[in-house]
């Protein structure tokens, strides 16, 4: 499997040390970056180009998956949930890790590497890596919500806020309930 990896400088030595654990696991891994040490650098370019190197490559059938590190993992996954068709999942435990494959379909992983040791963050990537999507229906059902969501800005059926002044044009006939109550 191709496994794509992206971190700062929080998560540069849990980066070093999965890339040689997975490679010898008999893993293809792609670092997005940083490759050096720099207190002051940014994540979002690193989690990004990750993101998109593993909707790229699921797009043309190659197995792959990605992991971003930082010093909590929330802003990691944030950065790569931006992605189209990526269902990033922050993940603090075994039982996160192997959900979040098996219910979410998750595709990226993100850890805080300030929060977890290098052999906690490794057994929950292998968790992850490991685990296969449960394919239920429920679970099916709910992501196809979440990217007709992200592609339409609706989910057909359901009731979802108008997002922007065009989705409220195309949902002007649907009645908005009084959240206040």
């Amino acid at each position: 499997m191709r496994i794509h990896i992206a971190t700062d400088h929080a998560g540069l030595d849990f980066s070093e040390h999965l890339q040689s654990h997975l490679a010898a696991a008999g893993h293809e891994v792609v670092d997005h970056g940083p490759t050096s040490y720099d207190a002051l650098d940014d994540y979002p370019s690193f989690c990004i180009n990750a993101a998109i190197a593993v909707a790229r490559d699921q797009r043309a059938g190659i197995e792959t998956l990605g992991v971003v590190f930082g010093g909590s993992g929330n802003g990691e996954q944030i950065a790569a949930n931006k992605v189209d068709g990526i269902r990033a999942a922050l993940v603090w435990n075994l039982s996160t890790a192997v959900l979040a494959r098996q219910h979410n379909d998750a595709n990226v992983i993100s850890i805080g590497a300030r929060q977890h040791t290098v052999e906690e963050a490794t057994s929950f990537i292998d968790a992850f890596i490991a685990e296969p999507f449960s394919g239920e229906e429920r679970h099916a059902r709910r992501i196809a919500q979440l990217a007709e969501f992200e592609a339409t800005g609706v989910i057909a059926g359901k009731y979802v806020s108008a997002q922007n002044d065009a989705s409220a044009d195309v949902h002007a006939d649907v009645e908005t309930p009084d959240l206040r109550a």
